[in-house]
């Protein structure tokens, strides 16, 4: 019965492996000013990056984000994660990110 269960699983969508949650992160256009939030699925939008050896794989996540205001500039920004999806590193182009309240955090 458990194979029957795999199975469906690959056409419920089922979580991998447990793993579940999103990564919100607040950003501040250099341009115009503007405030800009995402959501970053921890399963699903990060690219996996193997390591060679004894390296662990670590992930990757890249996305370019554009304000409602008008003004269209892209910001963006690029995370790395570790093995166990924690954020280790992050770096932005187009803007900052938001300092206070609406910091990076982990849901």
């Amino acid at each position: 019965m458990s194979l029957f269960k795999k199975i469906s699983g690959l056409f419920t969508g089922s979580s991998q492996g447990g793993r579940s949650g999103s990564f919100e992160i607040a950003v501040q256009c250099s341009r115009c000013g503007e405030f800009i939030r995402s959501r970053i699925d921890l399963v699903h939008d990060l690219s996996a990056e193997y390591g060679e050896g004894d390296q662990e794989t670590a992930y990757l996540c890249r996305k370019v984000l554009i304000g409602k205001q008008g003004c269209y500039a892209p910001i963006e920004i690029l995370l790395h994660f570790d093995a166990g999806r924690n954020l280790i590193d992050r770096q932005i182009t187009g803007g900052k990110f938001a300092a206070g309240e609406e910091e990076t955090r982990k849901r």
